[in-house]
């Protein structure tokens, strides 16, 4: 392990950290926006559902181009260009006062998200070496988590649910972050890779390219529903709570929910990594896809919160095995010169995160936030729908690297 911490990039690490300090200030403010709109600003739970999930929408359109236009003009271009703009939103929301300012700078925030998230793991792809590749994904998640672990805490002292004062200290952090980015591109400009302009082919024909891989397509459908399963977490599951006359204080509960998620996973991330290694590289989904199913189930049965607190800690795995495995799994089976381009496509599985807040606003505005069950089990089923997908995927993968073994042994005997 001492041995592998020492091979890893300075970059990788500024990312490492950056990210580390980045989600403790978003999750300082984002996941409260649901709340702030309906408390605050007295938006519909479906309005609020369209403008917490217009960040997605615009992710899932802008990250397949983010990570192909790194593999064509370089990553420190479009991370350092993206990360600044980034700081740019969160200043953007600590001065919106109204709906459709919300709705506009939520709009740029997935937008920055979707181009720097891609090319900041393909860069970190590019500068690892391969035995430290697992080592150093699962550093980053760590460092995402570590950064939950505070963030809603420090938000709710703050008064993330009815200020966006919160924001603003996000601005700064994501400033600093990307003049740390800069010092160190400029410092280790001799070991930045290549770009890959005679390699890489036009968006359309990596699109196709893409869209016709027989592993990666039915990857790319299931997890769609997987994350349409996570996307619920901090929209609808927020919102019921604040909402739900049944549960004092809901901002506060789902504070701690937030806490409790990120402490879990810094806890069996890496007894679950480690076991489920082992594991063909697709089973982990599908075992992460049925925990987060069961959990929201559980949300809908919850009467009281330890019950809510159970379904957290089983969300929590399900989310430790789909995303600590995902990077991975595109590294293994992506084309060494369009790693960039299949780690934007996977974006496209923020679909789901797109429909969560709309599919579960509409059922709060339709059911209520008294009716639990009403509203959890359509959105348990409608995440377990990703399941026949992924095992599509688990049957070719396992038949591709069969056929991939074949053709390697009888070049070795030939």
């Amino acid at each position: 392990m001492n041995q592998h911490l020492r091979h890893i990039h300075p970059l990788a690490w500024t990312i490492i950290i950056g990210t580390m300090f980045g989600r403790l200030v978003t999750s300082m403010s984002i996941p409260f926006l649901s709340i702030y709109l309906t408390q605050v600003l007295g938006a519909s739970p479906t309005q609020t559902g369209i403008t917490v999930a217009v960040s997605s929408l615009a992710g899932v359109l802008a990250s397949f181009y983010g990570g192909y236009i790194s593999d064509i003009v370089g990553r420190k271009i479009v991370m350092l260009i993206s990360v600044f703009g980034w700081a740019a939103v969160f200043f953007g929301f600590s001065v919106a006062q109204h709906l459709w300012v919300f709705f506009l700078v939520n709009t740029l925030n997935g937008l920055c998200r979707s181009v720097f998230e891609p090319t900041s793991r393909a860069l970190l792809s590019d500068i690892t070496p391969p035995e430290s590749k697992l080592l150093v994904f699962n550093l980053r998640y760590a460092a995402i988590n570590l950064g939950v672990v505070f963030g809603p805490i420090i938000g709710l002292q703050l008064g993330s649910a009815e200020s966006t004062f919160p924001f603003l200290i996000a601005g700064i952090v994501y400033v600093a972050y990307g003049i740390v980015l800069f010092m160190q591109f400029k410092a280790h400009r001799s070991s930045m890779p290549a770009r890959t302009q005679a390699q890489a082919p036009r968006l359309l024909e990596a699109l196709t390219i893409t869209g016709k891989d027989r592993v990666f397509l039915p990857v790319l459908l299931g997890t769609i529903f997987c994350v349409l399963g996570y996307g619920h977490f901090g929209s609808t599951m927020a919102q019921y709570l604040a909402m739900n006359t049944h549960f004092t204080n809901g901002g506060q509960l789902f504070s701690y929910m937030l806490s409790l998620n990120a402490i879990t996973v810094l806890v069996v991330q890496y007894p679950i990594v480690r076991t489920a290694s082992k594991f063909p590289p697709i089973v982990p989904l599908i075992l992460g896809n049925i925990c987060v199913a069961l959990s929201l189930l559980l949300v809908g049965l919850a009467g009281g919160v330890a019950l809510l607190m159970i379904s957290v800690v089983l969300f929590t795995i399900g989310e430790v095995l789909l995303f600590t495995m995902m990077d991975m799994l595109i590294d293994r089976i992506a084309k060494p010169e369009m790693k960039g381009t299949y780690f934007g496509t996977i974006g496209f599985n923020n679909l789901g995160s797109v429909m969560a807040p709309i599919f579960g606003g509409v059922l709060l505005d339709h059911y209520g936030a008294q009716n639990g069950l009403a509203i959890f089990v359509p959105l348990a089923l409608t995440t377990a729908f990703g399941l026949p997908f992924l095992l599509v995927a688990h049957k070719r993968l396992v038949a591709r690297e069969k056929l991939t073994l074949g053709v390697e042994t009888r070049a070795i005997k030939g």
